[in-house]
């Protein structure tokens, strides 16, 4: 018989340590395996804050009807759309089914129809047409304001007074908005009624002008990319809270 190498295998004490650890790991990985979670519970825990909620959201403007334009050029049917495009994204990250009334730099006015109040009018009523038919639980419209003054600044959040809940939804964005930007100081307001969407849905409704155009300083960060998102990460901010049943002053004296 041939002769054999004798193989001698040392065992410390580290080794019998991490041989114990693995044994025990393994255990605990089998006992979850084996055990069964109710079904409920897992959705219950795993389910997104917005999920299923279905949200409209309307870049105000569009096509030949650029909005407002500041003296730097900065045009707002382009800011309403870069904004709501990241709002989009963050409510959609929290299983939201979002709806938008334009994704692109057009109107909902048909090609050949001429004449700015012609145009307005059809743009105006094929975006209701557009909410109403997806069924939105909550609306949001964003837009820039712009007045002769330089002086005025500030975002502004206004709430339909077709539905009691607008308002809640209308102060807790205004709130987002007022901590995250800190450049202004303004509060929720109910609109004039002249705002056509918001005056003919139902829904609950808001309309945010995110600032002022006609503001050198505030216009040139609404240009901003960075600046963008925040004021879109803002109103989902406040559409998280509303949705948690969160209610502002006027809506929880309104709901007494």
């Amino acid at each position: 018989m041939g002769s054999r190498d004798k193989v001698t295998v040392w065992i410390t004490l580290n080794s019998i340590k991490k041989l114990i650890f693995g044994i025990g790991l393994f255990a605990i990985v089998v006992g979850i395996v084996a055990y069964e979670i109710p079904a409920t519970k897992v959705w219950k825990y795993w389910s997104l804050p917005l999920a299923g909620v279905t949200i409209a959201i309307d870049p105000g403007h569009g096509g030949p009807d650029g909005g407002a334009v500041s003296k730097q050029g900065v045009i707002e049917k382009e800011i309403n759309l870069a904004v709501s495009l990241y709002l989009r994204d963050y409510l959609q990250q929290s299983g939201a089914v979002v709806v938008m009334t334009r994704e692109e730099d057009q109107d909902l006015a048909d090609e050949n129809t001429k004449g700015y109040s012609k145009r307005k009018t059809q743009d105006l009523k094929r975006r209701v047409r557009f909410i109403e038919e997806h069924q939105a639980k909550l609306f949001v419209s964003i837009h820039m304001n712009a007045v002769p003054s330089s002086r005025w600044s500030g975002a502004q959040t206004f709430y339909s007074s077709n539905n009691g809940a607008s308002i809640n939804l209308a102060e807790m964005i205004q709130e987002e908005l007022k901590r995250n930007l800190e450049n202004t100081d303004r509060v929720a307001k109910q609109s004039d009624k002249s705002i056509y969407l918001l005056e003919t849905l139902k829904m609950p409704a808001v309309l945010v002008e995110v600032g002022f155009l006609s503001n050198p300083g505030e216009s040139a960060l609404l240009g901003d990319e960075a600046y963008q998102r925040k004021v879109a990460a803002s109103i989902y901010q406040g559409i998280l809270r509303y949705s948690s049943g969160e209610k502002g002053k006027k809506g929880a004296d309104i709901n007494k």
